[in-house]
């Protein structure tokens, strides 16, 4: 059996729903052909669809090794990389208590790798928001409301750190003295 007739396995197992099977199969195409940048890309993008980000990533990056002059490769190694920089991002932040700056630096540079990365956008505004930063929260907030205006946790987040950007702005921080009636 050559990498090709594998190659052609994997996809049969994916028109019929089984990724595991098509995964296996590019995984075979690569043994045989360890050279075939091709099949460690398609392997990537299968690994992607199924949630396996971590491998997913390996097979991108060696794609990317075997072929660096492809940019479609380049492209899905950053956007495989964005994802998983943006799953690692959000257990920092469901730690009790939160790691919020080691997942804002993780959500940025997820961000920089993939800038349609939606879910990266929208924990930035709201990690920021946690933080009371809100100048920045609305950066992100905005940011992920022009990429898809429809988006309601998005149009939420942005009004609510707006909202919360006015209450600090209208107070300006301090608490307001009151006089007392004699």
């Amino acid at each position: 059996m050559d990498g090709e007739s594998s190659v052609k396995k994997a996809y049969e197992a994916i028109l019929g729903g089984d990724f595991e099977q098509a995964i296996a199969r590019f995984e075979e195409a690569i043994a045989l052909e360890p050279a075939n940048s091709a099949a460690y890309y398609k392997c990537s993008i299968t690994c992607a669809r199924s949630g396996k980000w971590q491998k997913a990533v390996f097979y991108a990056e060696k794609a990317v090794e075997l072929d660096p002059g492809q940019e479609e490769y380049r492209f899905h190694l950053q956007t495989v990389q964005s994802k998983q920089l943006t799953i690692e991002a959000e257990a920092c932040l469901a730690h009790n208590p939160a790691e919020t700056e080691n997942a804002l630096e993780m959500l940025l540079e997820a961000s920089r790798l993939d800038p349609l990365n939606m879910e990266a956008l929208l924990l930035l505004g709201a990690a920021y928001a946690s933080l009371n930063r809100y100048e920045e929260a609305a950066v992100h907030a905005r940011e992920a409301t022009r990429l898809n205006p429809e988006h309601s946790a998005a149009r939420r987040l942005l009004a609510d750190v707006n909202r919360k950007r006015r209450a600090v702005q209208a107070y300006g921080g301090k608490r307001r003295i009151q006089k007392r009636n004699r």
